[in-house]
């Protein structure tokens, strides 16, 4: 008979700890509180130059192995082409080409290249497949046609014997690729789209030297070396002689490169340019007044734009449908249509296979642009084209409704498409909702500062880090420098770099200790964020040691039913909640309740939080239902305060899935996690660590459904990210490659189990303090492993240093003390020291007693355990009484098919074949073969244990030919 199902049940008690990542939510840091493109360097021909930063959305390479600076012919060509753009990357050698077109991610690249070279490029290289080449323009003073080229790749614009038609054809492809990368986001698709009007609005209140920021962008242009000399002396000597508006339409610099900046979020153009997005907005803002004030527009009217589209962003337009998008630049549109037709067209019947022209028909009510403050300006006059386009300008940000996705009948092209838009004011319900939840969260902070704090929350903490570091060198002041620093640290706990935001809250309060009498209020934010990042490094005592001098100085300026004072008490409760001390967790989260419930509104966010970690507090002490209660009461508040797309409601649908996923339900654990996914996948970007961990918590669910494949698949797509976008010691990448180690030991890969568990522990090992609790599970895991190769000296080695660690990181009658006896207990049933077994389990149901409610699942699996002993040791009546006492809890606390009450009914049905009741024990085993095939796949490992256990009853009974047929079942799901 078999009874390994009971011994991994064990087993799975301690793995579960760091498999299944609970998602608590901490309001703390916001509430208290709270880079740029690195150009690869090539080696060029001789008139190359380096390109310290791309300041605009197109680069020109040309590519000729007979360059010669000497002739006149080459200098007259520069200087046409510079004429169009002032910078040009040439090259001589197509290896060096190749590789440099190849690292442009941002950028769309305009490639010349000489016949005889070109040839060699198009044929021996896939450009067709590069994305970000543009258009290929063959210069050839003899007889190549363009059918030559054009049955290779479509991306060759044409064959040309002269330079001059090339600067024509240039100076069109290169408006039409600006006119293209505007920056759009959708509502319901793009992370960025939720925080659009707060961009503007951080953009547009930072108050700096309007002289010193217009002298320093003329220096950042001049160092940069790739926009030409005379736009920038012009731009330098005229900028007060001509309006915002006129410079933005004028075929300088300023459009492009300030199109690039809010298309990339390029924080060091944004930082040199915020003065004329400033600008600009006003002057639009001005000229909207005078305008409005003749009443020129009073009805709905149109407007039109054409440009091209890519293929991406098609999709989401069509997916967007009858939903919202913005256009996240300044936006010129025509009031002619026939004017915004022929740029539609003209992308249409390119050779860019990428991308479709498109016409926007853009209908707008002056009525909600005067309520809703959304300004634009007819430019006649103002601008630098005339009367020529019609052209009517709007402010940054402007969000419209996609009513309408119609193709064009064309002759010549599928690819030509209208779509209609109608703008959008702040009367939007869905619009409004989202922002006004998003302003309250962002309070607390202004300027440049907010727009850090957006770019965090948007999944773009590099930008945020190098936003802030950047105006920390610039920062004149010890205030201001503490507070970047702040800033700086935020980010560091925000992308687990702990040890760093540890140095900059560290230094900051150091700093301001000098300055503030021991008491002041701003200190307890620090003290607040210090005892946030010990806690996520394991160091507990130093946590809330933290947290009590920040209550402590709350207290002496603060009324007692401050909410300062609940967000102490809330996050007290969280380091109680990591230290295992439930009933403490839980008294400091009601505490944080019971003032919040008095502060705050019903439907506060932080209402919110406070009843999903207390559910995570009784779904780990197994009281389930009150689990389950509270957080629908979160997700009731959530669902009334939040857009239907907000990455809080993934939280809760997450934390529903951890809870059914503990009490064994993993059709429908599996079916809150993808819920969960589908609002993530929306709402941030798509290598946001958040992914990753739901990611994680899909492979956990197929892990203990046994469909090993799809949890494999998603467990490695989790890394992927991880990888991406974390440190190389970060303690999730430890998890990720823990997780996979624990699924190669259940498919009874050892050696792969051991080695990605060992380089888990590589990363712990750098990344956390020695006694941190992360530890202790990985030593357990690796002790499993030895485990179940029958390497028990090994095993036990890695046990008991796994529980000294416990012993040391965690108080005497955490859970997770209980798990280590327990599985050093069971390491010793299987050596046969059965004395030593029971001494070891029995430790463990005492802490676990003291621990957890008495019906707990896990006393429940104490119980069994025990009763294991016993049965092994043949003392078949001891036995029974303790798996009796596990199945009674079990059937009280568990839903009726969980996995664990087939492992009751199994070990029963063993324990009475043993003493020879046949007839007892196949009930037993048929109920639990029968749950087994309702809740597990068809050729999942556990099926083949009661087949195979039935299989031995039968055999005993003498009825060979059943006892046949079910050993021949259990074969067949074990054979591979």
């Amino acid at each position: 008979m078999n009874k390994n199902e009971s011994t991994s049940t064990a087993s799975e008690l301690s793995s579960s700890a760091t498999t299944n990542q609970s998602s608590t939510s901490s309001p703390s840091v916001a509430t208290a509180s709270n880079s740029g493109t690195t150009e690869m360097m090539k080696e060029n021909s001789a008139f190359s130059q380096q390109i310290p930063r791309i300041l605009q959305n197109f680069l020109l390479v040309w590519l000729d192995t007979n360059f010669d600076e000497s002739k006149e012919d080459f200098q007259r060509s520069i200087q046409l082409i510079r004429n169009i753009v002032a910078s040009i990357t040439t090259f001589k050698d197509v290896e060096q080409c190749v590789d440099f077109i190849s690292d442009i991610e941002d950028e769309k690249v305009f490639l010349i290249v000489t016949d005889s070279i070109g040839r060699h490029l198009i044929s021996d290289v896939e450009i067709h497949t590069w994305t970000q080449l543009n258009s290929i323009y063959v210069l050839d003073d003899r007889s190549s046609t363009y059918e030559q080229y054009a049955h290779v790749t479509s991306k060759v614009s044409g064959v040309y014997t002269q330079i001059e038609p090339i600067c024509e054809t240039l100076k069109v492809h290169l408006g039409h690729c600006d006119r293209a990368m505007i920056s759009m986001s959708f509502n319901g698709i793009d992370p960025l789209f939720m925080y659009t009007q707060l961009f503007k609005e951080a953009l547009l209140e930072i108050e700096d030297d309007d002289d010193k920021s217009i002298r320093e962008l003329i220096e950042y242009c001049r160092l940069q070396g790739n926009i030409h000399k005379d736009d920038i002396d012009k731009f330098e000597r005229e900028y007060h002689q001509h309006r915002p508006i006129w410079w933005y339409t004028t075929p300088y610099f300023i459009y492009s490169m300030l199109n690039r900046a809010l298309r990339l979020m390029d924080v060091d153009i944004i930082l040199k340019m915020s003065f004329f997005i400033r600008h600009l907005h006003k002057d639009i803002e001005a000229l909207y007044c005078e305008q409005q004030s003749t009443k020129t527009y009073v009805t709905p009217f149109r407007v039109f734009r054409g440009q091209g589209l890519s293929s991406d962003d098609f999709e989401k337009m069509k997916k967007t449908k009858g939903g919202l998008m913005s256009f996240n630049n300044f936006l010129s549109t025509s009031l002619e249509r026939q004017v915004s037709f022929v740029f539609a067209d003209s992308i249409a019947i390119s050779k860019d296979s990428k991308s479709l022209g498109v016409l926007f028909v853009m209908t707008i009510d002056p009525k909600i642009c005067e309520t809703s403050s959304v300004p634009f300006v007819d430019v006649k006059n103002v601008g630098s084209f005339g009367d020529n386009e019609q052209e009517i300008l709007f402010s940054t940000h402007s969000i419209f409704r996609i009513d309408g996705i119609e193709h064009i009948p064309d002759d010549n092209t599928d690819r030509l498409w209208e779509i209609n838009l109608t703008l959008v004011g702040n009367d939007n319900h869905d619009l409004v909702k989202l922002t006004s939840q998003l302003r309250r969260e962002l309070t607390w902070t202004k300027g440049w500062s907010r727009f850090g704090d957006i770019l965090i929350r948007a999944g773009k903490s590099s930008k945020a880090e190098h936003l802030y570091r950047t105006l920390l060198r610039e920062s004149s002041s010890e205030k201001e420098r503490a507070h970047y620093n702040v800033q700086l640290g935020r980010v560091y706990y925000y992308t687990g770099e702990y040890s760093k935001a540890l140095v900059s809250y560290e230094q900051v309060l150091e700093i301001r200790k000098i300055d503030l009498s021991p008491n002041y209020h701003e200190l307890a934010f620090y003290y607040n964020n210090i005892g946030l990042v010990y806690c996520c490094t394991g160091e507990y005592s130093k946590s809330l040691a933290s947290h009590e001098r920040s209550l402590e100085i709350k207290k002496l300026a603060a009324s007692p039913n401050d909410s300062e004072l609940a967000i102490s008490y809330h996050n007290m409760a969280g380091v109680y909640y990591k230290m295992g001390d439930y009933s403490k967790a839980l008294l400091y989260y009601e505490k944080d309740l019971k003032i919040s419930e008095i502060a705050l509104p019903s439907n506060h966010p932080s209402l919110a939080v406070t009843y999903n970690n207390i559910g995570l507090v009784y779904a780990n002490i197994g009281e389930y239902s009150k689990a389950l209660e509270s957080h629908e009461r979160s997700l009731k508040i959530k669902k009334i305060v939040l857009p239907p797309n907000h990455p809080d409601l993934a939280s809760s649908y997450n934390c529903i899935g951890e809870l059914y996923f503990k009490m064994g339900q993993c059709s429908e654990a599996l079916s809150w996690y993808q819920r969960s996914f589908e609002i993530i996948k929306i709402a941030l970007p798509p290598n946001h660590p958040d992914l990753a961990f739901c990611y994680n918590n899909i492979g956990c669910v197929y892990s203990d459904m046994g469909e090993y494949l799809k949890a494999q698949s998603a467990y490695e797509r989790s890394l992927e990210i991880r990888k991406k976008v974390l440190p190389s010691n970060h303690p999730s990448l430890a998890t990720s490659y823990n997780n996979i180690g624990l699924l190669h030991m259940k498919m009874g890969e050892y050696s792969k189990a051991l080695l990605l568990h060992q380089k888990a522990l590589g990363i712990y090992e750098m990344a956390l303090p020695q006694n941190h609790p992360s530890l202790a599970t990985v030593y357990n895991n690796i002790g499993d492993v030895y485990k179940k190769m029958g390497k028990y000296s090994n095993a036990l080695s890695w046990y008991e240093r796994s529980l000294e660690v416990t012993k040391i990181a965690l108080s005497p009658n955490h859970p997770d003390l209980a798990v280590s006896y327990n599985n050093i207990g069971l390491l010793y049933n299987n050596m046969g020291e059965y004395s030593k077994a029971l001494s070891l389990l029995e430790q463990s149901l005492e802490i676990t007693k003291i621990a957890l409610p008495s019906n707990n699942p896990d006393v429940a699996c104490c119980y069994n355990n025990i009763g294991l002993v016993y049965d092994n040791m043949g003392n078949y009546s001891k036995a029974l009484p303790w798996y009796e006492r596990s199945l009674e809890i079990r059937k009280i606390v568990l839903p009726p098919n969980h996995p664990e009450l087939s492992v009751s009914y199994n070990n029963i049905g063993g324990v009475f074949m043993q003493m020879g009741k046949y007839s007892k024990a196949l009930p037993w085993f048929e109920q639990a073969l029968e749950m087994k095939k309702i809740t597990l796949p068809p050729n999942h490992p556990s099926l083949s244990t009661s087949y195979l256990n039935i299989s031995v009853l039968y055999d005993n009974m003498g009825e060979h030919s059943k006892a046949l047929l079910y050993f021949e079942m259990a074969r067949n799901i074990r054979r591979p």
